[in-house]
């Protein structure tokens, strides 16, 4: 917080509040004849996780390393709580990236300290005394569930012990902007759930501001509130998680969210004709209110039969997000009746093809 918060007026303290904790204005960055950042906008208010996926060299490193201040853009600005940092000298920038917590991939911890002393590490460098720092240690094992290995050292750690090491360490300066770049791809599924949910309740607790650099759309739709798409070094689609997830508009975060959406079986996507068949496979997304209601049962109601042949509706954000496959009478007038009922209610139709006999 800002130490001269209680100085301002009451219109002023509710600005600050409400300013964003991370603003990006047309950032570029070009390496030779390559565009690692191509006109990047984006902002980040307090208290929200943000997360930026894009494939690999989509310009996310570059991205993260401009946001802390390890890499100058070309031109535009980076302001973090409110300062434009990209101009600032390396001893203008030390204060300032002590508001900013980083967590890796691979760790990052010194084999030959023990775990309080590399969560204590941040604090030394900045001076603190070893009571108060192995103090702040203490508390933030106790945050991470780590309370017992205080004295281990990293070697004798899980992959997601380290992690959670690592997550304390990010947090022992008290930053106002959490980065965390690729953190769970080097994790197995089930670790990858509770350091992600450990970020959830880290977020809640502490009202913490965090960014998540990943390629993993699964670690956005867990704990994320917004997505930027970045490819080619722009930011090509951005939105709530449950939209981006429910009707991505680029084909990057279509390619990207194909794991974790339910597709067309492969066996029946083989047989897809575009040739009219005795029968239309329809594509059905769905989600928010078309999606609460007896969809199906009111369009065999309506419409006429159908044949369900893969999907389902889960939920992203609190939120229902479906992707349905049916197969529809090829003629008129019923697959037509099926996707004026289905557009109808809000859903977003596509004849992918069609099938003969009995396929």
């Amino acid at each position: 917080m800002n130490q001269h918060a209680g100085a301002l007026a009451p219109e002023q303290r509710q600005a600050a509040a409400t300013e964003s904790v991370v603003r990006l204005v047309e950032v570029r960055r070009r390496f030779g004849s390559t565009a690692a950042l191509d006109g990047v906008s984006l902002s980040v208010d307090k208290g929200e996780i943000l997360g930026i996926i894009g494939r690999s060299g989509a310009g996310k490193s570059t991205l993260i390393r401009c946001l802390n201040g390890l890499e100058r853009p070309d031109s535009g600005e980076v302001h973090i709580e409110g300062r434009e940092i990209s101009r600032l000298g390396e001893k203008q920038l030390q204060p300032l990236r002590r508001r900013i917590g980083m967590i890796f991939q691979h760790f990052n911890l010194l084999s030959a300290k023990t775990v309080e002393e590399n969560v204590a590490l941040p604090l030394k460098i900045e001076g603190v005394g070893r009571a108060e720092r192995l103090r702040r240690a203490a508390e933030l094992l106790d945050l991470v569930g780590l309370s017992d290995k205080a004295k281990a050292y990293p070697a004798a750690l899980s992959g997601g012990q380290k992690q959670r090491v690592g997550i304390a360490r990010a947090l022992a300066a008290r930053p106002a902007l959490l980065l965390s770049d690729e953190a769970t791809s080097a994790l197995d599924p089930e670790t990858t759930r509770s350091i992600l949910t450990l970020l959830k309740d880290i977020n809640r607790q502490l009202g913490l501001t965090i960014i998540l650099i990943t390629h993993e759309m699964e670690v956005v739709r867990s704990i994320a509130d917004r997505v930027a798409v970045i490819d080619a070094g722009r930011i090509v689609e951005e939105g709530a998680v449950w939209q981006v997830f429910a009707d991505p508009q680029s084909e990057v975060a279509r390619s990207l969210l194909q794991g974790i959406r339910p597709q067309l079986p492969e066996e029946i996507a083989a047989k897809l004709s575009p040739t009219l068949g005795s029968e239309a496979v329809l594509r059905v997304d769905v989600a928010g209110e078309a999606a609460l209601g007896p969809l199906l049962a009111d369009l065999a109601a309506t419409a006429g039969p159908f044949r369900f042949i893969h999907g389902g509706i889960s939920r992203v954000q609190g939120r229902p997000v479906g992707t349905l496959f049916l197969g529809v009478a090829s003629g008129e007038p019923d697959l037509s009746q099926t996707v004026q009922f289905l557009t109808g209610r809000g859903a977003r139709v596509e004849v992918l093809g069609h099938v003969f006999g009995n396929d």
